[in-house]
């Protein structure tokens, strides 16, 4: 009998990578077999739970897989091929709309690639469904993607004009998928919209934050002003004559004029969250981020909470200040 107990495993890092959870289960074979032999038919055992476990590493496709593969790219064009794994499943393809907007098209082919649909992605604000047949190629996935890029082109214009002429502070990076710009109006006054994908120059939905005696006179202009919306003019020339106000810009501010610490961690940005409450006296103005100023008054005893909404004082002048928890949010 032939003792394994000092005898170690070294394999490539694809035959650890199979092993990986069964490392206890192969030392104790090595430990407890009685010869080499027998070990290594104990670990034939383990490798093949081990591909049952995993599925993919059974389904390698044959040959014609990939033959198909290269016909279609060739179809396609190569330059249209931005990468592809190790494994020739995943590939990356890229796009350019008629405005000259640059995208991509994450395609995850099957096994059984054409006969079974591929799984396809973009950083687009609607689903991507593509209407795939067995006769299907990557080149109509690519059509089909071209063809959903330019019913969102108006969509992206809007958008783009906003990113240009305005400081916009929420998301802090758009991508493409993003409906919502927050804009800066003046120093802790802003206005949220969320523009629709299907009817971008239609009047969106409007959120106005800030202070109450500096909202207050712009939400009963956006009111009043209504009617006057324009859907042939742009979001942003309508937000102007509706509000009666001039956007501030890269070209007339800096950035930093509207980027003031909360007053309570004195940090800008929380995660991805910025300051959007406001002490409404108009001698304070201090801002704070929604989640610090709710946790700060849940702690003090002078505070009162009804459902999610604390009421209590400002931290830095006193006055009755009050905020808003989503329920979601611990």
């Amino acid at each position: 009998m032939m003792d394994l107990s000092r005898f170690r495993l070294h394999c490539c890092w694809q035959l650890k990578q199979l092993l990986c959870g069964y490392g206890h289960i192969v030392k104790q074979r090595l430990h407890h077999s009685p010869d080499l032999v027998s070990f290594v038919l104990e670990l034939k055992t383990v490798l093949e739970v081990a591909l049952k476990c995993r599925p993919e590493c059974r389904s390698i496709p044959p040959p014609q897989y990939y033959s198909q593969l290269i016909i279609e790219m060739e179809d396609l064009g190569w330059d249209k091929l931005l990468s592809i794994d190790t494994e020739f499943r995943t590939l990356r393809l890229r796009a350019e709309d008629s405005s000259g907007r640059q995208h991509v098209v994450t395609v995850k082919l099957t096994p059984k690639h054409p006969v079974e649909a591929p799984w396809c992605s973009a950083d687009l604000p609607v689903p991507l469904a593509i209407t795939w047949t067995p006769q299907s190629s990557l080149g109509h996935v690519h059509t089909q993607f071209l063809l959903l890029l330019e019913s969102l082109a108006e969509f992206w214009a809007v958008l783009d004009e906003i990113d240009e002429k305005t400081w916009v502070l929420e998301p802090e990076k758009p991508s493409r998928a993003d409906t919502m710009r927050r804009i800066a109006i003046a120093n802790n006054v802003s206005i949220k919209v969320e523009v629709d994908t299907q009817h971008p120059k239609m009047l969106p939905e409007c959120c106005l934050l800030g202070a109450e005696h500096v909202v207050t006179p712009l939400r009963n202009k956006l009111n009043a002003n209504m009617h006057l919306w324009n859907p042939d003019c742009s979001i942003l020339q309508n937000l102007r004559d509706v509000l009666e106000i001039e956007f501030p810009s890269p070209a007339t501010h800096e950035k930093s004029s509207f980027s003031a610490e909360c007053g309570i961690c004195y940090a800008y940005r929380l995660e991805s969250a910025i300051p959007d409450q406001v002490c409404n006296d108009p001698r304070c103005g201090q801002p704070f981020h929604q989640a610090c100023l709710y946790e700060w008054l849940r702690g003090l005893p002078s505070s009162r909470q009804s459902f999610n909404i604390v009421f209590g004082e400002c931290p830095y002048c006193s006055k009755p200040i009050t905020v808003k928890m989503s329920t979601q949010k611990p």
